[in-house]
């Protein structure tokens, strides 16, 4: 492979500085100017225009930096059997600038700014029915969100989000097609007036230069949205919403007469960096409505899970049966001698046999080698948590009717961390990402917050920042991770340089990094070993460097991260040393630099650490890196788990070294990185220095 090497001329700002101090609501009211019905961002840099056609048809347009972004798009939801026509504005109520400096018990960023000017307009759709418009515009981006009150109703079968973006240019695209069943879907990229239905976050590098992501937030009682290029345009989008019963498509949700939207948003950066370093989503979400949160907190863990992946253990009680109580305890013991907080169990409980029939799990009901009250109690004397599991198999009813009495049954155990799953058909025809199954998702969380449990969520709807409302959620699959490497041809080398800039945008992701046995060697020919998995052609690995796969658990952000691989392979092996030492407790976080699809540089700083994780694709690349993200005045040690300098990701995967070495905020590190590969990097400040 060629090597490309970088140079970060620009110098980085005080990226970890504290952010300014403001109260903690502070708004004031914008002279409106009605004629217009335009509102900017804090800046000035994003102006968006809101209008009604001759018809009465609503419609936005935006512009950045003065030049077109997106021309004239429609606006509002098709409800009770067509488009209402006919709108009058009967007022623009407010135009407010709002400042809030907000603080969250985790997240990639502790302190948030929410800094933005919103337009509310007012529409007469008829006699007496009222549509409200809130454009929300931010200096990293803006938002839309709909409220109605039908008149003479009482239940609303919503047809279709009308809402629309008429880009003004082309670009390229980094998009997932829609699929109103799964997000495990290789990412494509492609000239922007090329997508056909993709999937949300969409991310786009347009060709001035510009980019964009196009999402929702705060996504309640409503089926997700995804994007349709339209026939008539090439650069038109339109919001779709997912199907709630497969094949139902002209009532995608019923609502009450009063109801409203999730925010349509579109986050803008000059950089591709600026994209995950934007707060957007999470600022269109209601503070926390759990007012104790001293229990939620992030954690390490590792977990019986990538056995069965691989095929030498077994879900069910089979012989080869993964969750017994003595492989429990064995990785609590592991857990404990490396200063892991958790071990995830899987397959624990009784139902899995019926996998691919009637899929009916019991949630009270260990297998006969599993004894949950010895595993809890082990776990508790060696200070270890238990994230214990609850596989739906998609039987939605079936979960809800024990879901309380299962939740009670693991808090007399101490375990208030629970991982769900979805992988199955839903009973009813129903889709994973439509209404019925939003509410549910959501069910679950409120269910759990009841119970002090914290949650992780596979086979999920995707992230809207609702764990800003709701933090004991605290992280979900959502995409193509880890496991397809145990099983398939596996994720290439730039989909963990793609997936930053997209699907993490919407918030974390337990990928599941951190395999050490890149090769299988250890596993691929124990006799035990047997293909599970359709997909699985006997060739499967994980396509990346060993350097990469621990750069992974600081770039792959999730507050529950995991040591995915076999604990047999962690032991005695020097890199795994930068797990033991990894916070994913982070106060600030910030992108460095990084082009999608290409490499990233991502820092995150605890307490008074930093954890740099840097990844490339299939090419190699040299990148000058200011460390100017340390703090000024202090010396700090700089751990460095680098590629070999034979290293790479399809001859050489495991080629590593460590290094140590003395820096400060004025020197510039060289991180090299080998072809599929990456380095991570703990930087420690050295006492009186």
């Amino acid at each position: 492979m060629k090597k490309r090497t970088i140079t970060l001329a620009f110098a980085l700002i005080a990226l970890f500085a504290v952010l300014p101090r403001v109260s903690s609501q502070n708004s004031r009211k914008i002279q409106a100017d009605i004629k217009t019905n335009t509102v900017s961002s804090p800046d000035g840099r994003i102006k968006l225009y809101f209008s009604t056609s001759w018809m009465g048809e609503p419609f936005y347009k935006v512009t950045v930096d003065g030049k077109p972004f997106i021309n004239e798009s429609g606006l509002g939801v098709s409800y009770g059997g067509s488009a209402p026509t006919g709108h009058s504005v009967d007022r623009v109520q407010y135009r407010w600038e709002q400042k809030e400096l907000w603080e969250q018990p985790w997240g990639e960023n502790k302190r948030n700014l929410s800094y933005y000017n919103e337009m509310k307009v007012t529409l007469l759709c008829g006699v007496a029915t009222y549509e409200t418009i809130y454009f929300r515009v931010f200096n990293d981006g803006f938002a839309i969100r709909y409220t109605y009150d039908v008149d003479n109703a009482v239940q609303v079968p919503v047809i279709e989000d009308n809402t629309s973006f008429m880009f003004a240019e082309n670009g390229t695209a980094w998009w997932q097609p829609a699929d109103a069943d799964t997000y495990e879907l290789e990412y494509k990229t492609t000239p922007l007036d090329k997508v056909e239905h993709a999937n949300t976050p969409m991310t786009v590098k347009f060709d001035s230069g510009l980019y964009a992501s196009i999402h929702e937030a705060a996504l309640y009682n409503f089926p997700e949205m995804t994007l349709m290029r339209h026939p008539s345009d090439s650069l038109l989008f339109v919001a779709s919403l997912s199907e709630t019963v497969k094949g139902v498509s002209n009532i995608k949700a019923s609502v009450n007469a009063y109801f409203e939207t999730p925010w349509r948003t579109v986050q803008i950066g000059r950089k591709a960096v600026d994209l995950i370093n934007s707060s957007l989503i999470l600022n269109l979400n209601e503070p926390s409505r759990i007012e104790d949160t001293s229990w939620i907190r992030p954690m390490k863990y590792i977990g019986i899970w990538w056995g069965m992946h691989l095929g030498i253990n077994s879900w069910t009680n089979d012989g080869r049966h993964g969750a017994t109580t003595s492989e429990a305890k064995r990785y609590i013991d592991f857990a404990a001698r490396h200063k892991i907080d958790a071990v995830l169990v899987e397959g624990w409980n009784e139902g899995w046999e019926t996998w691919g029939n009637t899929q009916k799990f019991c949630y009270t009901c260990p297998y006969p080698d599993f004894d949950i009250k010895e595993v809890s109690e082990y776990a508790a004397r060696k200070g270890v948590k238990i994230i214990g599991h609850h596989e739906t198999g998609g039987n939605i009813r079936a979960y809800e009717s024990s879901m309380d009495t299962a939740m009670t049954w693991y808090g007399k155990y101490g375990i208030d961390c629970i991982k769900t799953g979805y992988a199955g058909g839903i009973p009813g025809n129903f889709t994973h990402h439509g209404q019925y199954l939003v509410n549910h998702y959501q069910k679950v969380v409120e269910t759990a917050a009841e119970h002090k449990v914290m949650l992780d969520v596979h086979e999920p709807v995707k992230d809207t920042g609702i764990r800003r409302t709701w933090p004991n959620m605290m992280t979900r699959e959502g995409g193509r991770g880890m496991e397809w490497n145990a099983w398939s041809s596996g994720n290439a080398p730039s989909h963990t340089v793609i997936l930053p800039y997209t699907a993490l945008l919407a918030g974390p992701m337990d990928y599941n990094p951190g395999i050490f046995d890149i090769l299988y060697e250890n596993t691929r020919n124990l006799p035990q070993r047997k293909k599970w998995n359709a997909n699985d052609t006997g060739d499967s690995r994980v396509n990346t460097t060993l350097a990469k796969q621990i750069a992974n658990w600081v770039i792959l952000y999730s507050p529950w991260q995991m040591a995915a691989d076999l604990i047999d392979n962690y032991e005695g092996h020097p890199a795994f040393r930068f797990f033991e030492e990894f916070d994913p407790d982070c106060d600030v976080s910030r992108a460095v630099a990084g082009e999608i699809g290409e490499y990233i540089v991502m820092v995150r700083k605890a307490g008074d650490r930093y954890f740099l994780g840097a990844s490339t694709d299939e090419t190699a690349r040299e990148i000058a890196l200011p460390l100017s993200f340390l703090e000024k005045g202090r010396q700090y040690r700089a751990t460095i788990y680098a590629d070999g300098e034979k290293a790479d990701w399809k001859t050489n995967p495991t080629d590593y070294r460590i290094m140590e070495k003395g820096v400060s905020a004025s020197d510039t590190l060289q991180v090299k990185m080998a072809s599929g590969g990456g380095q991570a990097i703990i930087f420690v400040p050295v006492a009186g220095k």
